[in-house]
């Protein structure tokens, strides 16, 4: 079984952000033209778990080219889809996947989606585990058995437990160590029979400790990438990114390269993702007791503002497309950049989801009556998209380039915001009226949004707000066994709305032109078992009789 830890050196690449540096050779990847984002490689130490140093490792760079980058509009590669379709259920016939993050809201999606809807071969579950019982658990508990995979369980009836058993093939290990964290034999089988990998796996807190951020979205898609070379049978390594790595731009950002020129306007200063990594290392090192979270959060955001990024997730997933980016080679890559992913709009079970997360704090803190006030413009865009159009997106996109089975480097913005615009003030107009008729609390007075375009007003707001309601409904006695509440409760909203200010007035767009190809080559049959048409989406509906019930149900247990 594929399930005994071991490890296996692959020799890492690490990277960082910084200032131009000069060096006496400078390699750019991109031919000539100047470029905000570069890589250098050079011999490093390696990020250990713990962040000790450990024995010098060298990455030998293979002879770089050009990317060929293709539009996936532009490629008439797979021929006249208006008849036969993309061939979906075609490819993924007896074909082979190596999953990691299988256990998060779209990791857990895309195999749900895989099982239903095609006759996959084997899906190999990177799992984290010590041993295999505990992977098998993992596997049961929250995978096979969640509320996810009804429609699957239903369909097989009493052979569903065997069915699963022979599909889905959990394997101990850890993006985040040596070689996966795999043992000998895993590797090796996996090598032998694999024929697509999706990473999936992402540490997405907005601002974590900068060295487990840069870890786990940097180091670990470069580990993965390094394993995927030595792939036999491999046709395309997927990377699930965000849309949000183009945040420093405004208006239209295309589904391309970080790298190309067309970037090179941005005022900030370029990214080596070198020197980014070994700083996160010796700050690591040096940061000890109770203050070194703390200390590591703070670069985190420090970083992350140098350099034109919201968050350190931001910045961080960035890299990571970086990092890929140069060092595949001949290996086909797919990046599939969602925009903000939320509960499921139809399949397997409307209003799915896995978490608090997201737009759903706020959704909740709202719902509790802890939110009177927001950050953003009203006639912003927030752009969601449902998890379950991302999956099927990423699936048919698979597809669509696992068929050509070439180098080619293709991006998919995966959002609504270009084709079905949903503003701020309408989305809390639908959160308002589910609440309102569906209150968390009966106790809880709901008044619509005010909103805000500075920091300093909304918490003066917030404030005042939040002592004159305590003041009119309480004894004098009952406000001053309140204050230490409230001054939670204003603190926590000021945190929530500082961490959501980017997206209240971002003023990007997504353009998401290749997915919408995607859609066109879909056969009739396959527009319906693989749904992405976002202009379909009743945002009414969603929010009111979908997302919010699923959210309650799910996560708040309500």
């Amino acid at each position: 079984m594929l399930l005994t830890q071991s490890s296996f050196c692959i020799a890492p690449i690490k990277f960082s952000i910084g200032k131009q540096y000069s060096f006496k050779t400078k390699h750019r990847l991109f031919g000539e033209s100047e470029n905000i984002f570069k890589l250098r490689s050079r011999s490093i130490r390696k990020l250990s778990e713990n962040y000790n140093v450990d024995t010098y490792l060298t990455y030998v760079r293979s002879k770089l080219r050009p990317l060929e980058v293709v539009s996936a509009e532009m490629d008439k590669s797979c021929g006249d889809h208006r008849d036969r379709g993309i061939g979906i259920t075609d490819f993924f016939h007896g074909k082979n996947i190596f999953v990691t993050g299988a256990t998060g809201l779209l990791g857990k999606a895309l195999v749900e989606k895989l099982l239903r809807s095609t006759s996959v071969g084997k899906i190999y579950l990177l799992v984290k585990a010590n041993d295999k019982e505990t992977a098998f658990d993992r596997l049961s508990k929250e995978i096979t058995q969640s509320e996810l995979f009804k429609c699957v369980r239903d369909k097989h009836g009493i052979s569903y437990d065997e069915y699963v058993r022979e599909k889905l093939i959990p394997v101990v290990g850890n993006v985040c160590e040596r070689n996966l964290g795999m043992d000998v034999h895993s590797r090796n089988a996996i090598t032998e029979d694999v024929d697509v990998i999706i990473e999936s796996a992402a540490n997405t807190k907005f601002n974590d400790r900068y060295d487990l951020l840069l870890d786990a979205n940097v180091n670990a898609p470069q580990r993965l990438m390094m394993f995927a070379k030595g792939c036999k049978k491999l046709k395309l390594f997927v990377h699930i990114s965000t849309a949000y790595v183009n945040v420093r731009r405004e208006g239209i950002i295309y589904e391309k390269p970080l790298a190309d020129d067309e970037i090179s306007s941005c005022s900030f200063p370029e990214i080596d993702v070198i020197d980014e990594i070994k700083l996160a290392m010796k700050s690591s090192n040096e940061s000890t007791g109770y203050d070194a979270d703390k200390e590591l959060k703070r670069l985190t955001l420090e970083r992350a503002s140098f350099y034109g990024f919201n968050n350190g997730y931001q910045l961080s997933k960035a890299m990571g497309e970086m990092v890929l980016n140069e060092i595949r080679g001949d290996v086909p890559l797919l990046v599939i950049r969602p925009t903000v992913i939320e509960g499921s709009y139809k399949e397997p079970v409307p209003g799915w989801i896995q978490g608090n997360r997201m737009f759903d704090p706020v959704i909740t803190s709202f719902g509790k009556g802890l939110l009177r006030a927001f950050l953003a413009d009203p006639d912003e865009q927030l752009d969601i998209v449902p998890v379950d159009m991302v999956a099927n997106a990423t699936i048919a996109a698979i597809a669509k380039h696992g068929i050509t089975n070439t180098r080619q480097l293709n991006v998919y913005h995966v959002g609504t915001g270009f084709v079905n615009p949903l503003t701020y003030s309408r989305a809390f107009e639908y959160v308002f009226e589910h609440f309102s008729t569906n209150p968390l609390d009966n106790k809880t007075s709901l008044s619509k949004i005010k909103y805000f375009d500075e920091f300093g007003k909304f918490s003066k707001y917030i404030r005042d707000e939040t002592w004159e309601h305590i003041n009119a409904v309480c004894t004098e006695q009952k406000v001053l066994l309140q204050r230490r509440h409230c001054k939670a409760n204003i603190a926590y909203t000021e945190q929530l709305c500082k961490a959501y200010e980017h997206m209240g007035f971002l003023k990007a767009r997504f353009y998401n032109g290749n997915t919408q190809k995607l859609l066109e080559e879909m056969s009739e049959e396959e527009k319906v078992e693989f749904f992405i048409d976002a202009t379909k989406i009743d945002w009414r509906k969603y929010f009111v009789e979908i997302h919010i019930p699923g959210l309650r149900k799910y996560v708040l247990s309500n």
